[in-house]
């Protein structure tokens, strides 16, 4: 068995959704719920066994016993292997708040749901190029169906805008996939990496051609400036564990950067310098300035949480252009904080609406809220881990990234940016827990409370960034052996 254990997080995502499709598991909404719930539990237990196993060696695993660069191949390192994790940590805390009753709200949730694991947890693991577009699209189909959950026309129009935009990345994923294996005659990572060494001069000019289509594709995924305009209105339309769920798509933008211009390309310095890097500086830096215009004028917690995320967004793409194997670890364990405090801070903007009543989310005056004293520290917790005060986790991310920049002009555009990032994060979200929990008209509270099943799932998420900051010497250890093998691998090719 375990020398399956790189297929298992496709596998069993893609059977269980399968299965949740049949008509006796179709009509009974309890029934579905029982296995979605077991089948992401069992895709944890497998995610946390395989990235045990991934330790120092890189695990291929070959699908039909097709040898690379023929057949597909699926790559269990330490980078892929965590993100996966990370996923499914993810999930499961999202199939727990969904199963209190938010996805009845429309049809077919649980089987969208556990494709679009299948399409995450391919992207992360797959080899070679045109899988990983294959994965997008799974995983980009599934997301169509999860973003107009419920209908609505706000998430109507938001998911045809997505659609649209997605539309026009996938077509410009195909042309760089023509321009790379027509060049390189391959598209595994590994054997692209291997022949990019060989390739004369006229040759590097169409893979750089390529390679900055996918800019375009990554950033698109990512939400950089100037593709980010579809990411707040269909965050902040989708239903909380949608929302909360897709807390991680942005990051697998960030995972192609990651593992095709510093991983696959990043040995070469013509193709991963001066202009391209220099892009990648204003990609991050106009970025963070649209999303703190964002966050400053945010009407509601759901639109502010859709901001931070593009803040997050920003941050991140400080370390991809940085591009250094200590800036790679330091936008590791930013990433896994960013993407856990931003599902909760997703999950507790529903419960507060919820509690609200007809004011909802909105930073207006409302009715007092039930579970006030819970609602409001946990409300403090999250935002001093969004905005990056001590002692959280957020605090030890940013912190991490900014001793990531070594020289002078480095130092300023990072600590200059990431750090009015997060005084405007700061702003917004004091003004968001004025308005949500201290003007109040009235002064009863309904008697209604919410059920332990959300709370639980809220608090899987909040919990994480003190475990984060308990765990921080042997997490960022680890972190720093992934950003070592992922820098390395590169340059030490070998086909097994």
């Amino acid at each position: 068995m375990i020398n399956h254990l790189p297929i298992l997080p496709i596998l069993i995502p893609a059977l269980t959704g399968a299965l949740l499709l049949l008509p006796p598991l179709q009509r009974s909404m309890r029934h579905q719920r029982l296995l979605s719930l077991a089948a992401t539990l069992l895709t944890l237990f497998a995610a946390l066994a395989l990235y045990n196993s991934s330790g120092e060696a890189t695990t291929h695993y070959l699908l039909g016993n097709w040898e690379q660069p023929f057949g597909i191949v699926l790559v269990a390192d330490r980078l892929s292997t965590l993100l996966v994790l990370l996923t499914a940590v993810l999930s499961f805390g999202v199939v727990l708040y969904a199963n209190a009753g938010t996805d009845e709200a429309g049809s077919f949730f649980h089987p969208l749901f556990q494709y679009q694991l299948m399409g995450i947890y391919g992207a992360f693991l797959t080899g070679d190029m045109f899988n990983l577009f294959v994965f997008f699209e799974i995983l980009l189909l599934a997301s169509y169906g999860l973003l107009a959950h419920s209908g609505g026309k706000a998430r109507i129009r938001a998911s045809v805008q997505y659609v649209t935009l997605n539309l026009i990345g996938s077509a410009l994923f195909l042309v760089a996939l023509g321009l790379l294996y027509g060049t390189l005659g391959t598209l595994n990572m590994a054997d692209m990496a291997d022949r990019v060494a060989m390739m004369r001069d006229d040759q590097l000019v169409l893979l750089e051609a390529a390679l900055l289509i996918l800019v375009v594709v990554f950033g698109l995924k990512t939400a950089l400036v100037p593709l980010q305009f579809w990411l707040v209105r269909s965050y902040a339309a989708a239903t909380a564990p949608v929302a909360a769920l897709f807390a991680i798509m942005t990051k697998i933008g960030i995972y192609g950067f990651y593992r095709v211009h510093i991983g696959t390309f990043g040995h070469q310095p013509e193709l991963n310098s001066g202009p391209m890097q220099t892009l990648f500086w204003i990609m991050a830096a106009v970025t963070m300035v649209v999303a703190i215009i964002g966050v400053l004028g945010s009407k509601n917690l759901r639109t502010l949480t859709a901001n931070l995320v593009l803040i997050s967004v920003a941050t991140l793409m400080f370390t991809v252009a940085l591009g250094s194997e200590a800036a790679v670890s330091a936008g590791l364990y930013y990433l896994i904080h960013s993407t856990l405090v931003t599902a909760a801070l997703f999950l507790l903007a529903d419960i507060i609406a919820h509690k609200r009543g007809p004011a909802a989310d909105n930073f207006v005056p409302a009715r007092p809220m039930s579970q006030r004293t819970l609602i409001s520290l946990t409300f403090m917790a999250v935002a001093i881990t969004v905005v990056g005060m001590p002692p959280m986790s957020g605090f030890i991310g940013k912190t991490l990234i900014l001793v990531s920049a070594q020289s002078g002009s480095q130092q300023l555009a990072a600590w200059s940016f990431i750090l009015i990032g997060s005084l405007a994060s700061l702003i917004g979200l004091s003004r968001a827990g004025t308005s949500l929990l201290w003007h109040t008209t009235g002064s009863k509270a309904p008697a209604e409370t919410t059920s332990a099943l959300p709370i639980a799932a809220l608090m899987l998420f909040v919990l994480s960034a003190p475990v984060m900051v308990v765990l921080a010497g042997p997490l960022t250890d680890a972190l720093a052996q992934t950003a070592g093998q992922l820098l390395t691998s590169a340059t030490e090719v070998a086909l097994q």
